[in-house]
């Protein structure tokens, strides 16, 4: 009887032992939500320290109606950005509808400009002084060939340039891999508030857009999709030569 009891013992811990590893594996597996929020402050941190000055070509393409494949207008610009000061835009090559050009495009990088003043800038980063954050549940997840944490962002203000949406970042060292939401404030009384995407690279250690899209629909151009796409990025970073 005793040794019958043990044999049953016996097997009840050979199917709960397992169980009970997976559990703790489980939650181990479960990140802490400020201390990730801590990592992706940092990392932005990091970026903003380090990062004096960069270049970049960015090319705008700007689709309507539905069409992703001929272009309305396109342009591409040189990015030239400087710690303390903002950025200057270069017009390389522009073609296609001179409306657009003129009242699309080229308001857009206006404003990217007056986005990117000191002052203004601060407001725009994915940090969580300027967002609540909350992480999603899931755990890691892989996007992109990376392993992210992925939070739900709600902007603490509004702005055109705030989202409300998911943010992706690097389980590695929190920096940003993709944003993807609504604007919080539509930019246009005439306007939709467009739903946005912007996909990030790591350079030298720091995120650097690589891939954006917005769409939206206004009462001037209908339904417009602008898709950019960054290249050929130099930075100059603290203590490089």
């Amino acid at each position: 009887m005793r040794r019958r009891r043990f044999q049953t013992i016996r097997a009840i811990a050979a199917v709960l032992l397992p169980i009970a590893s997976g559990v703790a594996a489980a939650t181990a597996q479960v990140p802490d939500q400020a201390a990730v929020i801590r990592q992706i402050d940092g990392a932005l941190a990091a970026r903003v320290d380090n990062v004096l000055e960069f270049t970049a070509v960015e090319h705008y393409a700007v689709y309507r109606g539905g069409d992703e494949t001929h272009p309305a207008a396109e342009m591409t610009v040189r990015d030239t950005y400087k710690k303390g000061v903002g950025k200057e835009y270069t017009v390389l090559s522009q073609s296609g509808s001179s409306i657009i050009l003129r009242f699309g495009l080229k308001p857009l990088i206006d404003n990217e400009k007056t986005i990117n003043l000191p002052g203004n800038v601060e407001k725009s980063w994915f940090t969580s002084a300027n967002y609540a954050m909350n992480l999603k549940p899931g755990g890691v997840q892989r996007l992109n060939g990376r392993d992210c944490y992925v939070l739900a962002i709600t902007p603490r203000g509004e702005a055109p340039n705030l989202i409300i949406g998911t943010l992706w970042a690097d389980a590695k060292d929190g920096s940003l891999v993709q944003i993807e939401g609504v604007a919080s404030k539509s930019p246009s009384a005439f306007a939709g508030a467009p739903h946005m995407m912007r996909q990030y690279t790591n350079i030298n250690g720091f995120a650097m857009a690589m891939h954006a899209r917005a769409e939206s629909t206004s009462m001037l151009f209908g339904q417009t999709v602008i898709i950019i796409d960054y290249s050929d990025y130099q930075l100059q970073l603290r203590g490089s030569k």
